[in-house]
């Protein structure tokens, strides 16, 4: 073991100490609100030793690490079993887009404070009436002056109640449709006119929300890529939401899978043959997802389509079967008032899986559309 993988795992062995070490594991889908003061903490700690935005070109801050580099230290992460990161929505969408997209002065006021863990962002994006149909965003914003002043609502907002900043997509074309003049600005979060009302989950936790903008206000120059051109900027944000991360997250999925086979031959489920044949295409299933995650990060075209698809998926099958292995034992709670085991956690929160960050409906369309030329819907 070299390089950067070697760096990355003594760096982890010697910080994780005291209150960190205390908040292993801790954090991330469902589980948002565990220790999240002592997660931020953890994220500027990060950020002062270099270890925030490993992929970004090191004149805009970070490491310029290659993607074996940087599968190599979210993989290490993972398994120092170091908190969940609060800032992977600045440092893994944002950031991209404006290094890609912004101007110099975004990028001057924008990523040094993401680097360094002390502004975090959300996205702005899903509506009550544009959840997947992203194009029928309804949100509006009218420039007066030097400012934008945005009115609408947005949903499903994860770690909106949180978050320093949000970029929004906004019509700022009146009678526009469709994908046509929208707008992607970003808009800081403590203000007079914006109020974030958490959304309580089936797991009992509230990191997605609904946010409402009443004559909430940003700056002109606040606007990426200019104004008219959102649609554009908003679907290169989402690009980035396929990243190296994945790997990393699927390491995670396989403590979630051995936990569970652990369960199988203590409790004696893994003697019956359908529950040890479900547990086996759980593994296999789990060993494509790394394949095509690889064979995707190498560039490999439509494949990189069925991501999103497939793992949700997969998740989703695993939470259901993991009651299955409980059997009655994953009826009862594992306290009270509601204290829920990991399992019953994995499948409360998994249902979101398939929804979240595109539908599987809409997925299945993406594909059927761009990989396999199908007419459009």
């Amino acid at each position: 073991m070299t390089g950067l993988r070697a760096e990355v795992r003594r760096w982890l062995a010697e910080n994780l100490t005291g209150e960190f070490a205390d908040a292993r594991g801790l954090g991330g889908p469902g589980r948002e609100h565990e220790c999240f003061d002592v997660r931020l903490r953890w994220e500027r700690r990060l950020g002062e030793a270099g270890w925030t935005c490993v992929g970004w070109p090191e004149q805009y801050g970070g490491r310029g690490a290659s993607v074996p580099e940087q599968v190599a230290f979210h993989e290490e992460y993972v398994r120092a079993d170091a908190p969940v990161r609060v800032g992977h929505i600045g440092e893994g969408l944002l950031g991209p887009t404006l290094i890609e997209h912004g101007t110099d002065g975004q990028r001057a006021r924008f990523l040094p404070p993401i680097r360094r863990g002390e502004e975090l962002w959300c996205q702005g994006y899903s509506e009550p009436g544009a959840g997947s149909d992203l194009a029928s965003v309804a949100t509006r914003a009218e420039q007066c002056g030097d400012e934008w002043i945005v009115t609408g609502q947005k949903v499903w907002t994860s770690l909106a109640h949180v978050a320093d900043w949000c970029f929004v997509l906004a019509r700022t074309s009146p009678g526009s449709t469709r994908h046509h003049g929208l707008s992607y600005l970003l808009v800081p979060m403590r203000q007079p006119g914006v109020e974030v009302r958490p959304i309580r989950q089936l797991t009992g936790g509230s990191e997605f929300n609904e946010v409402f903008f009443d004559g909430a206000r940003t700056a002109a120059a606040n606007v990426v890529g200019g104004a008219g051109n959102g649609w554009r900027i908003a679907l290169a944000t989402l690009t980035y939401e396929r990243g190296v991360a994945t790997l990393g997250q699927q390491l995670g999925f396989r403590r979630e899978l051995e936990r569970i086979i652990g369960i199988a031959r203590e409790n004696g489920a893994a003697e019956d043959p359908i529950l040890r044949d479900r547990l086996t295409q759980a593994w296999m299933g789990l060993e494509l997802l790394r394949l095509n995650a690889l064979r995707a990060l190498g560039g490999a075209g439509p494949l990189s389509l069925m991501t999103k698809l497939s793992w949700s998926t997969w998740h989703r099958d695993l939470g259901e079967l993991a009651m299955d292995v409980l059997g009655p034992d994953g009826l009862v709670t594992g306290g009270s008032p509601y204290e829920l085991t990991p399992e019953q956690r994995l499948y409360l929160f998994s249902r979101a899986d398939t929804i979240y960050a595109g539908s599987s409906e809409i997925q299945r369309t993406i594909l059927a559309e761009r990989a396999l030329g199908l007419p459009r819907a």
